[in-house]
């Protein structure tokens, strides 16, 4: 790629001296920068790990140092002779600071590692931890492979064993519980195998435990283990448990099925024996994690804002539903989720799939994308680019196939690489950005939002992504900004001709965007930035506004609500449940009043009511009255037949009246009652002198 410093510098506010192989013959020219004092970003990451090594043995150094891609990401393209804008973009993020520091969560490893599998297999990978771990090994059988099948004569490491084998905990606190159920003690057994050698039924295998479906109750094992004792049948079986703080998992079956299991929790296939592919890498994995560990709290929850629960019916679940690593649960009777810091790995799902922003992305926070996302963009356009996509990938997998395209790019003719409009940008996790921040994107100026998803991400994340996708896609076309502006891309690290493809069609891609680019701040509240995104497309439409847009009902944040006006009574049910504050009252006469902007289509309301008299429209309405309080349903009060004071509605009290009609109980007088106020219902009871009284029985 040509650079042009000059240009570069421009776009970037600064005077740019350019390096043209900055790699180990110009680490001179690197120390020499870094002890200016200045920050430095070095534009290139082959040599980060040299140059590191460089600036800690360099003394007096205080510069801030950063390192960016602009090699596989934009000059390593057919493009490259226009990547001039998408590196200056490139360049001006790196110059941001980092994310400002959070709380973070602490793991305790002392080493106690359980390894669960085939006692013979179990105990080949023991040899290669047990000078560094505390191994503990929970007996399934034996493999029975040649030349294992056979567990090693001396006792080098505890051994357990028994039925329902349980797993609960993460790193540092892991609880195995099982019911010790084996007639055989594997503490006094002496291995010497005369029980395996004399059982009829072959029921014993060399794991010394006994296969209840195959024992036949000879006993003849219980003679020849005489002296040693270990075998008895007639012990009851015993509720155990017991704490590790790592455990490896070689069982046929996994223990924890979850698409994310927690920190400190391994599987793997060992048919092969200790030359299974990925055991090495494991076993160095293995022996490094005895200490203390940290990691960032991704996440902040705020339980007024949540509209899981309210009065344990539930509402909104798509926190719970899409969250691969079991951290976030239900507490529905304390009208709230509940999020496990220790199990969550900080993909953000939760946080893009949540309506109201009661879970919000906490490590780099939505306001720190804002900023970086306006910087690119704004360094973009001002170095001269146009038609800018955003392509966001996770800094793993992801971005191994955008590097990999970039050098299939330089080596093969028919590979484009990544095109110059094509920003990439790498994220924790690419679930952790959502229909706020992509909209916001599009304010800012990029004309589209892609997210590459690998083989790293849950099934789940894939859905919830496609939902939000959908909806904000139908918002920018109701709006009339034509074209397709959100894309989905799934592509694997080996498959650069595909990520490429679709690469290409994102750059002949243009849809419509807005004139002008928004200003605006990207706020932690969700709703917030959805306001003001929205504010600055609709301002900005190309086409008169229609009245609403019709949303998908699936994953709409936005919405109203019709209601049957012939089933509700105004018993006001759906007030107490809204936890958006979107359905309202009016302390002066019965009425239910709805603030559209308010709705985050939770359904608690519908799910309230006792009429079933509510249901969801999920729209987003584009007039001013979406931020307006408009009546759904009113009623004349119904006032008492004593005092003429209003207390309650003329359909609820006709509805109660009807319903109670034929009931023994309140008839004549009671039935009266029915249509008083608290205060006259008294007052008539104790004043009436036809009815016997409590007070006169004697």
């Amino acid at each position: 790629m040509p650079l042009q410093p000059q240009a570069l510098g421009a776009a970037l506010n600064e005077s740019l001296t350019l390096h043209s192989a900055l790699c180990r013959r110009e680490a001179g020219a690197f120390q020499k920068a870094v002890q200016s004092g200045d920050d430095v970003v070095v534009a290139c990451t082959q040599e980060k790990r040299l140059f590191a090594e460089v600036a800690q043995q360099t003394q007096g150094v205080t510069s801030v140092i950063k390192f960016v891609n602009i090699r596989e990401t934009g000059g390593w393209s057919k493009d490259a002779s226009g990547a001039m804008p998408k590196t200056a973009a490139l360049l001006a993020a790196a110059h941001l600071p980092d994310a400002e520091p959070v709380a973070t969560v602490t793991y305790k490893s002392a080493g106690r590692l359980l390894i669960v599998g085939a006692v013979d297999l179990a105990e080949q990978v023991a040899a290669l931890l047990a000078d560094t771990l505390d191994v503990t090994i929970f007996a399934q059988g034996v493999s029975g492979q040649a030349p294992a099948g056979f567990p090693a004569q001396e006792r080098r490491y505890p051994v357990i064993s028994g039925t329902g084998l349980k797993l609960k905990g993460w790193l540092g606190a892991f609880e195995a519980s099982w019911d010790k159920s084996n007639a055989i003690d594997l503490d006094l057994c002496t291995r010497c195998n005369a029980c395996v050698a004399v059982c009829p039924e072959g029921a014993i295998d060399l794991s010394y435990q006994v296969d209840s479906s195959k024992c036949r109750s000879h006993r003849d094992c219980v003679a020849v283990c005489k002296v040693a004792g270990a075998i008895d049948f007639g012990r009851e079986a015993q509720a155990v448990s017991e704490a590790f703080d790592l455990v490896l998992d070689l069982g046929r079956e996994p223990l924890i099925r979850l698409h994310a299991p927690p920190q400190g929790y391994f599987t793997l296939d060992i048919a092969g024996g200790i030359a299974s592919p990925g055991l090495l890498p494991l076993v160095v994995k293995l022996r490094d994690m005895v200490g203390e560990f940290e990691k960032p709290k991704f996440f902040a929850y705020k339980q007024k804002l949540c509209a899981h629960s309210r009065n344990e019916t539930v509402g909104c679940n798509a926190c719970v539903d899409i969250c691969s690593a079991g951290a976030v649960s239900s507490q529905k009777e304390r009208q709230q989720i509940v999020v496990n810091p220790n199990l969550c790995i900080g993909c953000g799902a939760c946080t893009t799939v949540c309506p109201t922003g009661a879970l919000t992305y906490a490590y780099p926070r939505a306001s720190e994308q804002g900023v970086r996302l306006k910087t690119l963009l704004g360094t973009y356009a001002k170095a001269g680019g146009r038609q800018a996509t955003l392509l966001f990938h996770s800094q793993g997998s992801g971005q191994q196939a955008v590097e990999a395209l970039g050098r299939a790019a330089q080596l093969d003719k028919a590979v484009h690489g990544v095109p110059a409009s094509v920003i990439p940008q790498a994220l924790w996790h690419t679930a952790s950005l959502g229909l706020d921040v992509w909209l916001s994107a599009i304010a800012f100026g990029a004309s589209q939002v892609a997210v590459l998803v690998t083989d790293e991400e849950a099934p789940a994340y894939l859905a919830g992504l496609a939902e939000q996708m959908t909806v904000a896609q139908a918002v920018m076309n109701g709006m009339g900004y034509t074209g397709v502006h959100f894309h989905l891309i799934q592509a694997g690290t080996a498959q650069a001709s595909t990520l490429d493809a679709e690469l290409q069609k994102l750059a002949l891609n243009r849809p419509r965007l807005p004139a002008i680019a928004a200003r605006f701040a990207v706020a932690q509240e969700k709703r917030s930035t959805l306001d003001m995104a929205l504010d600055h497309l609709m301002t900005q439409a190309p086409a008169a506004l229609p009245e609403a847009i019709e949303l998908p009902a699936q994953g709409s944040p936005f919405g109203s609500l019709r209601v049957n006006k012939d089933a509700c009574t105004l018993c006001l049910s759906c007030v107490s449940a809204c936890p958006a504050s979107a359905l309202q009252d009016n302390p002066e006469r019965p009425q239910l009043r709805f603030i559209e902007k308010n709705c985050v289509q939770c359904g608690l309301c519908a799910t309230t009511c006792p009429e079933d008299a509510i249901t969801l429209e999920p729209r987003l309405l584009l007039t001013p009255q979406r931020k307006e309080a408009r009546v759904l349903n009113e009623s004349q009060p119904y006032q008492c037949i004593r005092c003429s004071k209003p207390f309650g509605t003329l359909k609820a009290i006709e509805s109660m009246l009807g319903k109670l009609a034929g009931h023994a109980m309140f008839q004549g007088p009671a039935a009266e009652r029915l249509k008083m106020c608290s205060d006259c219902r008294v007052i008539d009871i104790y004043s009436a002198d036809n009815e016997i009284k409590i007070t006169d029985i004697r």
